[in-house]
């Protein structure tokens, strides 16, 4: 044994760094005892609470009663603005009838030059009226974030109240964070030139919801 290992081996005993599964095991049970901080009171519908605090945030959004109507809302919303019936989509839900809706939609990550991205979302929170998005093969980031409009669908069944609703779902259906859990909190924006916001900055400058499902 060398000096180095013999003093750092004297500094793991003398601060008990080498239990290292009863700390681990410490450690597990903590953080699965963590008492919840404050929240919000919110009255049962979470999907009107949503709804509201997205609109707040310049999102805009229309609902429909299942997904396989979300086509013809989505050919509807470009056309109001003005935009070509064409976009990239998340393969969560590239799979949809969108050519019914005479709409072209190609299955892969954004490009600078696509203008419309379209997504799944894996919940809402009805609190701040957030999308959290996680990252993966079927869901790239791309698609939310490169495109000057991001329309993103929205199951009613997957809106959950708080951010550690969110968190906690995530923990039961996924276990482990993905590469990246993006929050997107309608178009991007910034206030740094003379303090006037400016919508897509930096990201989308529109973001629209399509809710999925019946409304309570």
């Amino acid at each position: 044994m060398s000096a180095r290992d013999d003093i750092l081996g004297r500094v793991r005993r003398g601060v008990g760094k080498d239990d290292f599964v009863g700390r681990r095991e410490a450690a597990v049970a903590a953080m699965q005892t963590l008492p919840r901080g404050p929240r919000p009171a919110m009255s049962a519908d979470l999907v009107s609470r949503f709804q509201g605090k997205a609109e707040y945030l310049s999102s805009s959004v229309e609902a429909v009663p299942a997904l396989a109507a979300a086509p013809a809302a989505v050919a509807r919303y470009l056309a109001a603005n003005g935009l070509p019936g064409e976009a990239v989509a998340t393969a969560d839900v590239g799979g949809l009838a969108w050519a019914d809706s005479a709409l072209r939609v190609a299955v892969r990550p954004a490009v600078d030059a696509d203008k419309t991205g379209i997504s799944g979302c894996f919940c809402g929170i009805a609190e701040t009226g957030m999308l959290m998005l996680l990252s993966g093969p079927d869901s790239p980031a791309t698609v939310s974030l490169l495109p000057e409009t991001h329309i993103a669908l929205v199951a009613v069944s997957r809106i959950v109240a708080t951010m550690e609703d969110a968190y906690a779902l995530l923990k039961a259906e996924r276990g482990t964070l993905p590469r990246a859990v993006n929050f997107i909190s309608g178009p991007s924006r910034t206030g740094d030139i003379e303090q006037t916001i400016v919508l897509g900055a930096h990201g989308p400058c529109r973001v629209h919801l399509i809710l999925i499902g019946e409304l309570l």
